[in-house]
């Protein structure tokens, strides 16, 4: 008589698979939401639904451990060559992997709080002063329709001369040229940029002050939506 064994691990394995396809298809369906809707919209679904928040965060990370390297290490190396006096605004910080990896007095803010260090909030409304801050960060966090009234927000608490770093999915780029040139008209000149990755590019700018009036029309990045595995 075959033992029972096999036949329970069989279907233990069976559940987790199926388990997993519902944890993407969920994922994908949060994601969808995330690059569809304004950062207002995003705000209120998730205080609707605060665990899935926590869901989408997972899907996020197992996607970007494919990568090899991860665009927030690229971000606290930078921050490590500067002076620790420097004030930091994270915007859309996750699980402040930032604020835990340098010196700096770093601001964390995000949807939901993963950590005790995060203060909730839309990103385009976030709590603090004009010109309060040396250094805005958004590591893979662009994602709402919103993005000049976000961007806008950075110009907005950041010292002039202060410094803008932007690492988003490269993929997501329609014309680099003509978002750097939006860039511009939101106040921030080029410092540098990096586009030798093929999974992100790093971008660094300063502020050189106000946003200019009018739409940024080069202002646009796509969604990024993930396949079904």
């Amino acid at each position: 008589e075959a033992s029972p064994q096999p036949r329970s691990g069989r279907s233990a394995a069976l559940r987790a698979r199926m388990e997993e396809r519902l944890l993407g298809a969920r994922f994908r369906y949060l994601n969808q939401q995330l690059y569809s809707g304004s950062s207002r919209d995003a705000a209120r679904l998730f205080r609707a639904d605060p665990a899935a928040f926590q869901l989408y965060h997972r899907g996020f990370e197992r996607q970007v451990q494919r990568w090899p390297e991860r665009p927030v290490q690229r971000i606290v190396r930078y921050l490590r060559r500067r002076p620790a006096s420097l004030v930091v605004a994270d915007f859309g910080c996750g699980d402040c992997t930032l604020a835990t990896s340098v010196r700096n007095q770093v601001h964390c803010f995000d949807l939901v709080p993963l950590t005790p260090q995060v203060t909730v909030c839309d990103m385009a409304e976030v709590p603090l002063a004009d010109e309060s801050v040396d250094v805005a960060v958004f590591c893979l966090s662009l994602m709402a329709t919103n993005l000049q009234e976000i961007l806008g927000e950075a110009n907005r608490v950041l010292k002039l001369g202060g410094t803008l770093m932007v690492a988003e999915v490269a993929s997501r780029f329609e014309d680099i040229r003509a978002f750097l040139k939006a860039m511009a008209q939101l106040g921030f000149r080029t410092v540098s940029k990096d586009l030798s990755s093929s999974y992100f590019y790093l971008l660094e700018f300063a502020k050189t002050g106000p946003a200019r009036a009018g739409t940024a029309h080069g202002l646009r990045l796509r969604p990024c939506l993930y396949k079904r595995r």
